[in-house]
């Protein structure tokens, strides 16, 4: 029996990025079919988060985030520019946010064409490999959409035309991540249990062991 989970995910979130060769790996070597849901982060999804947390707290998650980056074998660096527009100093978030806004329609548009998680794996790793200064100029984000089989121009399309449905689709992901009873990314539910972040994913893994999960077998298409 083929099992399901979701995946919630921000393209602002380090380990988001973290997460995914590890949820591909998921996706290529299980009998799963895996409900990829974009949202925005919570420095957008909630007033004052950043204004509630110890200063401490972002320097600590970039010292983490390389740290795991190595363990796992990743690049890693900060984001250039960052996905959401927003004071550092102050930790002020600004009210227009377009990078994130295009991301996440272009990863909703994405996830609707069955290519979500291949389309956030590449475009994740511009943003924050550490490789690719100025990620949303010239060609990055276009060659990244490639990779993931889709094509940029078309999702762009849709995005303008269509941005209030995929508005509304992200807003309705937001209302599930509430109803399981979690609000951070990365994070899978698996009949309705939420597995919060990366370093949870063996423990997915696990649960799904104990309700049948299958590995594919090798000609077995993902």
């Amino acid at each position: 029996m083929t099992l399901a989970f979701e995946v919630y995910w921000s393209f602002r979130s380090p380990y988001s990025y973290l997460a995914t060769p590890r949820l591909m790996a998921i996706a290529r070597d299980y009998d799963v079919e895996i409900d990829f849901r974009p949202v925005y982060p919570l420095a957008v999804r909630v007033d004052g988060f950043f204004e509630r947390q110890d200063p401490r707290w972002p320097f600590y998650v970039g010292r983490d985030c390389y740290r795991e980056a190595q363990r796992l074998g990743m690049t890693f660096g900060p984001p250039r520019p960052d996905p959401i527009v927003m004071n550092m100093a102050t930790r002020e978030i600004a009210a227009d946010q377009p990078y994130i806004r295009r991301l996440t329609h272009l990863g909703q548009a994405a996830a609707e064409r069955g290519k979500g998680l291949a389309f956030a794996t590449e475009v994740s790793r511009i943003i924050w490999g550490g490789e690719t200064p100025d990620w949303d100029k010239g060609d990055h984000m276009a060659e990244a959409t490639a990779r993931a089989g889709l094509d940029l121009a078309e999702l762009e399309s849709v995005i303008g035309q269509e941005g209030e449905r995929l508005e509304a689709a992200i807003m309705a992901s937001h209302g599930r991540m509430e109803e399981v009873g979690h609000w951070g990314v990365p994070m899978m539910v698996f009949q309705n249990e939420p597995f919060f972040g990366q370093d949870r994913i063996d423990t997915l893994i696990w649960r799904m062991e104990q309700h049948g999960l299958q590995r594919r077998t090798p000609a077995e298409p993902a």
